[in-house]
């Protein structure tokens, strides 16, 4: 184990154990509610994508191909930079208001393509059946559609969800106190490459384990043990 403790020091790691707490907070946290807001408006997109309307799609259209077509790190600096230029706010938004706003905003456009391709999937006997028992379409859709919807596309939306775990590293872009930026510290503090970057992929990816172990059991639980996806594995 020496040739080990040569190539990764341990005891400097240990000394910035505290704000790699900190950090992995600050993570976890902006995660789940950019998580949790994205899945909230990517059902809302999703539907707009798939109305008939042409002034309800195209908009819902436009902003997914405009999300998609840019970098991340691009949509941060313009929410950061530009946000505090708006002169009918007049005032200094936060970093980290930023960061979630950016990374949501992101998140959403993938994950309402998500959310589409698993109603998409679901058969029109469903809608047919739910309606001829005299159901509203918005019951059919709450009801009936978007549980199996949900169960479908658990593990692409797990997937997506690890990406956006691990975009929140370029918030250490905007002086954001997160994991990448506390081994950006060490890098800068020490020049320990080695253990700047490396014990935050060893943090990243226990959270990525518990995610796909949490969304596991939800499958489970909801019954969907073994039935076909969309979009194949959690990765």
């Amino acid at each position: 184990m020496s040739w080990f403790s040569e190539f990764y020091n341990f005891r400097v790691v240990w000394q910035y154990f505290p704000q790699f707490m900190e950090g992995l907070w600050t993570t976890v946290w902006v995660s789940a509610v950019c998580l949790l807001l994205s899945l909230i408006l990517g059902g809302f997109v999703a539907l707009m994508r798939m109305s008939s309307n042409p002034y309800v799609w195209r908009p819902a259209a436009i902003y997914i191909q405009s999300v998609r077509a840019t970098p991340l790190i691009v949509q941060i600096y313009i929410l950061y930079y530009g946000l505090s230029n708006i002169p009918v706010l007049d005032v200094s938004v936060p970093a980290i208001i930023c960061g979630i706003l950016a990374l949501t905003l992101h998140t959403t456009a993938y994950m309402s393509e998500i959310f589409r391709a698993g109603i998409e999937s679901v058969s029109k006997g469903q809608w047919e059946g739910a309606l001829s028992l005299g159901m509203s379409r918005g019951k059919t859709f709450i009801h009936v559609i978007y549980p199996q919807a949900f169960v479908t596309v658990l593990p692409p939306l797990i997937g997506q969800a690890s990406v956006l775990i691990k975009d929140s590293s370029l918030l250490s872009f905007i002086t954001v106190m997160e994991l990448m930026s506390v081994g950006l510290v060490i890098l800068s503090d020490r020049v320990m490459p080695v253990e700047s970057f490396i014990t935050p992929a060893l943090f990243y990816l226990a959270i990525y384990t518990a995610l796909v172990l949490a969304a596991e059991r939800v499958k489970n639980v909801l019954g969907g043990k073994g039935k076909k996806s969309v979009g194949g594995s959690y990765v």
